[in-house]
């Protein structure tokens, strides 16, 4: 039931193993309790549990706590009244900025696919995630645009794809579409699509602009619908790539592949961007969230 409701919401493979993983726990910590047999004191007691004595971080905790909140919700339709618990605190970490000239050295200590990727986290102000979820559809080079579907809390953006980087893409481009020909005339083309995109056009999994930007070396299992078809490259192949280059370039920061976002949106705003255009660029439904990120 619960794996039900978090699929009729359209959330995501990951998300779901964590709030499965997370009710688990919250049933065991009350020796196997039904949790219509508990309520917000049962919660809030799991909640100061977890940051008492297993001394979890904010995020952890607040992960778990929407977690309990879910299945409360949607899965019993009891929702939780005014939730108290001891909180785990959320320590306050600048975020990390390269200069443009430590940008343009670490980027330039990465080959290939990596620094393809790398590039469009710094020139286009890319999520890691939404980097490796675009489509050949998504990468509009002649106007200079890429659309961003795959974002966090599911909205959908345009931004802006970097003169430096037309070139580099469309070469790209163009030998992911002789690879994507070859497999075609196997019958090996097929992707894994968005649940609403299959259910219109079961055909365009093995189509042109379906296809990942970044896709997989090898065809994975959908953990949902057991179908065998390529996915996009996994993000620790780009995460261990970009932490290799940030050691040998920039060894006084910590670097990683959201930094490059970050100074993505600092360097624009060195450069007289108003807050509300990054807002835009950034994806960010709230501009306070901007600001933190320029803070």
């Amino acid at each position: 039931m619960t794996r039900a409701r978090i699929r009729a919401r359209r959330l995501s493979v990951s998300t779901e193993k964590a709030y499965c993983a997370w009710i688990r726990r919250f049933i065991r910590f009350h020796s196997g309790r039904h949790p219509r047999s508990m309520g917000t004191p049962h919660v809030e007691e799991f909640l100061a549990h977890l940051a008492v004595h297993r001394h979890v971080s904010s995020s952890t905790q607040n992960q778990a706590f929407s977690a309990v909140l879910f299945l409360y919700k949607h899965v019993l339709d009891s929702p939780l009244d005014n939730v108290e618990a001891t909180r785990a605190q959320r320590p306050k970490v600048l975020p990390s900025v390269l200069t443009p000239g430590e940008t343009r050295r670490l980027l330039a200590a990465l080959q290939g696919v990596p620094k393809l990727v790398a590039s469009l986290l710094y020139g286009s102000g890319l999520r890691l995630k939404e980097a490796l979820s675009l489509r050949v559809q998504d990468a509009d080079t002649d106007q200079s645009v890429l659309i961003v579907r795959a974002t966090k809390g599911g909205r959908h953006r345009v931004t802006v794809l970097p003169t430096s980087l037309r070139n580099p893409l469309e070469q790209h481009l163009a030998r992911l579409r002789k690879h994507f020909l070859h497999r075609q005339e196997e019958g090996l083309a097929a992707v894994h699509l968005p649940d609403a995109a299959s259910i219109k056009d079961p055909s365009a999994a093995d189509s042109w602009k379906w296809q990942w930007l970044f896709p997989a070396k090898i065809d994975s299992t959908d953990p949902r619908t057991g179908i065998i078809a390529r996915y996009h490259l996994h993000p620790t192949a780009i995460q261990r790539a970009v932490k290799t280059a940030a050691r040998a370039t920039v060894p006084n920061k910590k670097a990683t592949c959201h930094t490059l976002r970050h100074s993505f949106a600092t360097h624009l705003l060195h450069r007289g961007h108003d807050i509300r255009t990054l807002q835009t660029l950034l994806g960010h439904k709230s501009v306070n969230t901007t600001k933190r990120v320029l803070s």
